[in-house]
């Protein structure tokens, strides 16, 4: 009973613990094997190799999938909680890299889900070292937070702007020029403002043509509004001498050292009560010092 457990606590150390020189060796292994399985998922999708290969890439992706398979059972017979580990993010991902290819046995017709293999790539992320990324992505997540109202301000303002630049081209072209209505001039607009240009409906007079000139003028020049607004926060919330005081009316969080106000709404970042209440504690200290 001892030497099962002690094999268990072996097993955990080796499957989970990627900070000891056997869980990277493992690392490494699983990692060249989900990079392996991937190549043989994307060639069983080509034709011309499919045709000629396909017994074998068959077979190795039955091979594949035993080997996860098999990986996967040991990870729930090793963790000290076994449930939280199936129901965990890791371990759903774990099991959608192996059901597909069992559910192809049960429903032939299933074969969609190969997509669904793809999947075991999100399994690199368990192997990859993320721990010195994630403060980097909080930089990111604290700029998204403190540009919300301004890029939402944007995106009502462009969505206006689509909105009238869409009428204004049902009224120029009309139903004759394949503009038959405003919902449908309106995703004109926005295919021509986000540069992307289909060409499936195209302006046929001078006036629409002039029209369509200053839609992409304009969408050429907001291109940089919300990348400008996105990027000063992300500035900002990587600067590390930032003032943590918050501001006691919009809560905004981060402000410079020397900052008396704050910089969304302008209200003092310490107002006079504050400065009052402080007062007679430092007098008491300053007394009790003497």
């Amino acid at each position: 009973m001892h030497e099962a457990s002690t094999w268990r606590q072996r097993l955990y150390v080796i499957i989970f613990h990627t900070d000891t020189p056997a869980g990277q060796r493992f690392d490494n292994l699983l990692l060249l094997t989900i990079l392996a399985s991937l190549v043989v998922v994307m060639l069983d999708s080509v034709e011309s190799v499919f045709a000629r290969y396909g017994e074998l890439l068959t077979a190795v992706e039955w091979a594949f999938t035993l080997l996860f398979a098999v990986e996967y059972l040991v990870r729930l017979y090793c963790s000290p909680r076994p449930l939280k580990y199936a129901f965990s993010f890791y371990g759903l991902i774990d099991l959608l890299a192996v059901l597909p290819a069992f559910l192809a046995l049960l429903f032939p017709e299933a074969q969609y889900l190969l997509i669904v293999r793809v999947i075991r790539m999100l399994r690199i992320f368990r192997v990859l070292k993320l721990t010195p990324y994630l403060s980097q992505a909080n930089f990111l997540l604290v700029a998204l937070r403190s540009s919300k109202q301004k890029i939402v301000v944007f995106l009502l303002s462009i969505s206006t702007l689509i909105v009238v630049y869409g009428t204004l081209m049902y009224v120029i072209e009309g139903p004759q020029n394949d503009f038959t209505s405003i919902p449908k001039s309106i995703y004109w607009a926005v295919v021509t403002l986000t540069t992307v240009g289909f060409g499936d409906i195209v302006p046929v007079t001078v006036l629409g043509q002039a029209v369509a000139t200053l839609v992409m003028i304009t969408g050429y020049s907001i291109i940089a509004v919300p990348t400008g607004i996105f990027t000063a926060e992300l500035a900002s919330a990587m600067r590390g001498d930032l003032l943590s005081h918050a501001c006691p009316r919009c809560a905004k969080d981060s402000h410079e050292p020397a900052a008396a106000f704050c910089s969304r709404c302008g209200s003092a970042l310490f107002p006079p009560g504050e400065h009052e209440a402080d007062a007679p504690a430092n007098s008491h200290e300053a007394a009790a010092k003497k």
